[in-house]
């Protein structure tokens, strides 16, 4: 299961981080140290909550992620292109319009 979790996790990185040698590599790097400090590991609920762990990155990364290039600068003003890919999650306007609602202070829990 680890072994899965781990080649999980590389894909889910290079998905994210799709042109961008640089942190693509830093990502590996951070993922392999991540799975050896874990290899001691000796309780089967340690293990299990490892690996949930690095289910849970893997789906952050893959759903989460988007990459932005700044395309256009105009003084203060600068334009982006985002790569959105199948795997992104696109919520719907619904949630964006009943969110805070019956909140005062922007939901910050004001007065």
């Amino acid at each position: 299961m680890s072994l899965a979790a781990y080649r999980n996790l590389l894909r889910a990185a290079r998905i994210a981080f799709q042109g961008d040698v640089h942190v693509l590599t830093a990502a590996q790097n951070q993922i392999r140290q991540g799975f050896q400090e874990n290899r001691a590991l000796d309780s089967s609920s340690g293990i299990q909550a490892a690996i949930r762990h690095a289910e849970d990155v893997a789906t952050i990364l893959r759903q989460n992620i988007v990459q932005g290039q700044k395309i256009e600068s105009n003084g203060d003003e600068h334009t982006y292109k985002l790569r959105i890919h199948e795997h992104t999650e696109r919520g719907d306007n619904d949630s964006i319009l009943t969110a805070g609602k019956g909140k005062s202070g922007g939901g910050c829990g004001c007065n």
